[in-house]
C-alpha cells in the first residue's frame, strides 16, 4: 500500500502587467517534478486582486481566482514580477500599481513564518512592501535592488545573486532565475535526483553565481543533452551506494565499456569514478550533519569500502578533512 502524497498549495500571484516568464518558468518546474514523483504534489492556482491582467508579451490572462481569506499551513506562494514596458498587442492596458494595495495587504494578511514566499524578480517588492523582507537576505532584478533596499531599508539586499534563500524566505533576480529557484526549491521539497530530472526535462543548464553556494554534486555533469548517460546518471543517483560495475553501467546506456567511458567524459567532464565518488562523498556530507555515527560507519553508509577510501575521495573535493567538516555543519 503507498502512501499518500505530501500535497502543498501553492498560490501564485498574478500582478497587473504580469512578466509572463516569472510565471510559466518557474510553474512549469513544479508541472514536471509533479510528472516526475508521487511523493510530493504541488497544487497550483492562480491568484490576484483582478479578474484579469494583460501580460509582458500582450497576452491576455483570465481566470484569475480572488485571493483567498485563508491559505493552508505549509503552503507557498509565488510571487510574480511586472514590467512597466508590456508589449502591446490591442488589449486594454492596466495601470501599472492596479491592484497591488490588495496584494500587499493580503500577504500581509495570510503569510505566517511556515508559509513558503516565493518572489521572482520584481515581486520581491510585493513582499518588501508588506513587510515580508524585514530583516532577510533577499534579492530581486538588478534593476530593482535599489528600490528594493528603500522599500525594505532593514533587508539584507544581494546583487548579482541568482537567487537568495533565508528560511522559508525565496527571492530571485530577473526571469529565467525564477526557474533557477524553483529547481532549488523542488529539490529542497523532493529530491535534487528530481530536481535534475526536471531540469533535463526543461533542457536547462543549473547555474549558480560566483558567491552562491558550490552547485550540488547531485546535479553537476548534468549540462548536456545524451539520454544514455543521462540514463547511467540517473541510475548512479539512484543507488549510488552499490557496487557498480563498468559493464553494468555499459548494459543500461546500450553502449560498449570503452564507449561508455569515452561518452561520459565528452559529455560530463569527468569519469564515472569520479562522478561515483562525488555522489557518495555528497552522501557522507549528509549523514556527518544529520547522524552521530563515527567515520567507518558514515563510509560504510556512503558506499566506500573503508574509512581510509572516504578520506582519499573526499581530500580531493576539499580542503578539510571530514572531521573538521561535521565541526563546521553543527557549530
Amino acid at each position: 500500500m503507498t502512501n499518500a502524497p505530501r500535497r502543498i498549495p501553492t498560490y501564485v500571484v498574478l500582478p497587473a502587467r504580469t512578466l509572463l516568464l516569472d510565471v510559466a518558468g518557474p510553474v512549469e518546474a513544479l508541472r514536471y517534478a509533479n510528472r516526475a514523483q508521487d511523493h510530493v504534489q504541488f497544487d497550483v492556482r492562480y491568484v490576484g486582486a483582478l479578474p484579469e491582467v494583460t501580460s509582458s508579451i500582450g497576452l491576455r490572462i483570465a481566470g484569475i481566482e480572488r485571493f483567498p481569506e485563508t491559505i493552508e499551513e505549509g503552503a507557498m506562494i509565488v510571487l510574480s514580477g511586472h514590467t512597466d514596458e508590456p508589449l502591446h498587442a490591442g488589449h486594454p492596458m492596466d495601470p501599472l500599481d492596479a491592484g497591488s494595495g490588495d496584494t500587499v495587504a493580503w500577504l500581509r494578511h495570510v503569510v505566517t513564518p511556515e508559509t513558503l514566499l516565493v518572489s521572482i524578480c520584481s515581486g520581491a517588492l510585493l513582499a518588501a512592501r508588506a513587510g515580508l523582507l524585514d530583516g532577510v537576505s533577499c534579492t530581486t532584478h538588478f534593476s530593482d535592488c535599489g528600490e528594493l533596499a528603500a522599500v525594505a531599508p532593514t533587508a539584507k539586499v544581494l546583487e548579482n545573486r541568482l537567487y537568495v534563500e533565508d528560511g522559508n524566505r525565496y527571492t530571485s533576480a530577473g526571469i529565467t532565475a525564477g526557474i533557477d529557484l524553483m529547481l532549488h526549491i523542488i529539490g529542497r521539497l523532493t529530491s535534487p535526483a528530481v530536481s535534475a530530472a526536471v531540469a533535463r526535462q526543461l533542457v536547462v543548464y543549473l547555474r549558480r553565481a560566483g558567491t552562491d553556494p558550490q552547485l550540488s554534486p547531485w546535479l553537476e555533469g548534468r549540462n548536456h543533452i545524451h539520454p544514455a548517460i543521462h540514463r547511467v546518471q540517473d541510475a548512479i543517483a539512484a543507488d549510488p551506494t552499490r557496487d557498480w560495475s563498468l559493464e553494468s553501467l555499459a548494459s543500461i546506456a546500450y553502449a560498449s565499456p570503452r564507449h561508455l567511458s569515452r561518452l561520459f567524459n565528452d559529455h560530463t567532464g569527468m569519469s564515472i569514478p569520479d562522478y561515483l565518488n562525488r555522489l557518495r562523498v555528497a552522501l557522507a556530507q549528509q549523514l556527518l550533519a544529520e547522524t552521530r555515527l563515527d567515520i567507518e560507519h558514515v563510509a560504510e553508509r556512503a558506499g566506500f569500502s573503508s574509512s581510509r577510501q572516504l578520506r582519499r575521495a573526499w581530500s580531493r573535493l576539499n580542503p578539510t578533512p571530514p572531521s573538521a567538516a561535521r565541526r563546521d555543519l553543527q557549530s
